[in-house]
């Protein structure tokens, strides 16, 4: 998700109940005698770990704060601030992308392998000898293989197409099925907030554009990063609008938040200009303030979700479901109304601007 996933009920975690792999991993700090952990859960051909028995190896300290609803691990360069089901970190004040989110298995809070192999050694600056005893196989290749790859070719081919404006547009609500997303105030869920503000945008979109939209879900299912492709990848295509919603366990945390990919391409991406991207976000975040929507900017961000290549896309979160205004808004009808009209007059005005910018 781009996305701070910041406040997560632990039962939302627990509704997959993968089984524990009859194997181990031993840890320690480089040097020292390795410390075996038996206790390893296999999700989505992943092997998860609890982060309670990960650290004492390390000499480092951390738990699970059930009144702010995240985890924190504490070392000598700072405290590292995990959220279940989040895509990002934080750390002081950066925010750190995480591969694969954590989230609560069986009851306790885990993360996934190569967090502990990759990203703690460098996020808490302890060197950090890992050993899987019996690793998961290795996949054959496949068409899911390489799918950075894969939104490279999709989306780029769409760079030089659509110069009448806008011919189609996909919306994909974030999330899904078993996915619930963030959790925030009275239970709410991000996958249904989007969902419904993304059914209200798409008929915007084809009552007053007359153009197809295509969403990657009209209900509440699972999909995998392809199928959520697929829509972005229709010939008319011409626009991907990507809606998230996020929470935090700062009350005060509130507003949109617009993101793009960063200039020249990132993490192994070819480098493209991005100058559509920008501009649509910019059209959005105008026609969002003016709907009275604070607007916190609009940031790069290197998030698979934003794929690669020239498609103009953005990622919007659309408000912060721990905070008492946003949640209000994101699930009053008539507000979510008010959005989608919003979101859908920042897609018209790009649109007219593709016209007027003809060569």
């Amino acid at each position: 998700m781009i996305r701070f996933r910041w406040l997560l009920i632990p039962v939302i975690g627990m509704l997959l109940f993968p089984s524990p792999l009859p194997a181990a991993v031993e840890i320690a700090l480089r040097g020292q005698e390795p410390k075996r952990l038996e206790e390893v859960y296999n999700l989505g051909g992943l092997a998860y770990l609890a982060l309670d028995d990960l650290l004492p190896p390390l000499g480092l300290k951390g738990g699970w704060d059930a009144v702010d609803h995240v985890y924190r691990i504490h070392s000598w360069l700072g405290t590292a601030v995990l959220f279940p089901g989040g895509r990002y970190l934080r750390m002081d004040n950066r925010f750190v992308p995480l591969v694969h989110p954590p989230r609560f298995i069986d009851g306790r809070f885990r993360v996934a392998e190569d967090f502990v192999r990759e990203q703690l050694p460098l996020l808490l600056g302890v060197a950090v000898s890992y050993r899987n005893l019996d690793p998961l196989p290795v996949a054959a290749p496949s068409k899911e293989a390489g799918l950075d790859h894969l939104f490279s070719f999709l989306l780029r081919k769409k760079g030089k197409a659509g110069r009448l404006g806008l011919r189609g547009v996909a919306i994909d609500p974030g999330h899904g099925g078993t996915d619930p997303g963030a959790v925030g105030l009275y239970g709410v869920k991000e996958k249904d907030v989007v969902l419904e503000i993304a059914l209200l945008l798409a008929k915007e979109i084809k009552m007053r554009l007359g153009i197809p939209v295509f969403l990657t879900r009209d209900k509440d299912y699972s999909l995998t990063l392809r199928q959520r492709l697929e829509q972005a990848d229709k010939p008319e295509v011409d626009a991907l609008i990507i809606l998230h919603a996020q929470s935090s366990f700062r009350e005060s945390a509130e507003g949109a938040t617009l993101f793009i990919r960063p200039e020249g391409g990132a993490f192994g991406q070819a480098p493209h200009s991005g100058e559509e991207s920008r501009q649509l976000a910019r059209k959005l975040a105008d026609t969002l303030y003016a709907g009275g929507l604070r607007v916190n900017g609009i940031r790069p961000a290197s998030l698979l979700p934003l794929g690669e290549g020239d498609l103009p896309t953005v990622l919007v979160e659309l408000g912060y479901l721990s905070h008492p205004e946003d949640n209000a808004r994101l699930t009053d009808s008539e507000a979510q109304k008010k959005l989608a009209q919003a979101l859908y007059q920042g897609i018209q005005r790009f649109s007219a601007a593709r016209k007027e910018n003809l060569p």
